[in-house]
């Protein structure tokens, strides 16, 4: 079994923005770059560090990475943040407007990557991080809608989860997943987090 402490990026500049991101590799604004230093000098010794492949994510590893003194980051392609769809690019607003009523409603349009198919692909990607890792306490910088997904599944879903907000993750040789607490590696008195999206 390992231990995982999933985080969820800094701050893009589409989060800034309030745009849905979903696959879109959109870069860190520089209050995300801020919010990743300062959650690097909260966190203590990872015996690996793994990363989403969207900019978001890499960037905020690499930030973390370079401050811990551990690396290099490891690409898992599998944890990127689930599609969109048509949303992409769109604020609240822009929703709204174009698909009146979906947002109330839980409503998503067709091309939105659903809880069923990004499962399948999260799962696989905790297992590879599990067999590199091997043993030990892995540090996975990856997206809010995995994190949602995660705790949906095992009945914990706490509410939205701030930028650098994270969970703690046990993963068997089997590729079952527990999930653990949450933990927030940032003071958002001392880093004012501008709101964002669920799509993160």
């Amino acid at each position: 079994m390992v231990r995982i402490l999933l985080v969820r990026h800094g701050q893009s500049e589409w989060n800034a923005e309030g745009r849905w991101q979903g696959q879109a590799d959109i870069p860190l604004s520089e209050l995300g770059r801020k919010q990743a230093a300062a959650a690097a000098s909260r966190l203590g010794a990872f015996d690996f560090i793994a990363a989403s492949t969207l900019l978001r994510a890499s960037e905020t590893a690499a930030i973390i990475a370079g401050s811990l003194g551990i690396g290099p980051v490891i690409p898992i392609p599998s944890l990127v943040e689930r599609s969109a769809g048509e949303w992409s690019g769109l604020t609240r607003t822009d929703i709204e407007r174009e698909w009146p009523g979906y947002l109330e409603a839980d409503k998503r349009p067709p091309g939105y990557e659903g809880d069923d198919e990004l499962a399948v692909r999260m799962d696989a990607g905790f297992k590879e991080v599990a067999e590199l890792l091997a043993d030990g306490e892995g540090l996975v910088v990856a997206h809010g809608g995995l994190i949602y997904l995660l705790e949906d599944r095992a009945g914990k879903r706490r509410g939205r989860i701030g930028n650098l907000g994270a969970v703690w993750v046990e993963v068997d040789k089997d590729g079952s997943i527990t999930v653990g607490d949450r933990v927030e590696l940032i003071d958002e008195g001392e880093l004012q987090s501008a709101q964002s999206s669920d799509i993160l």
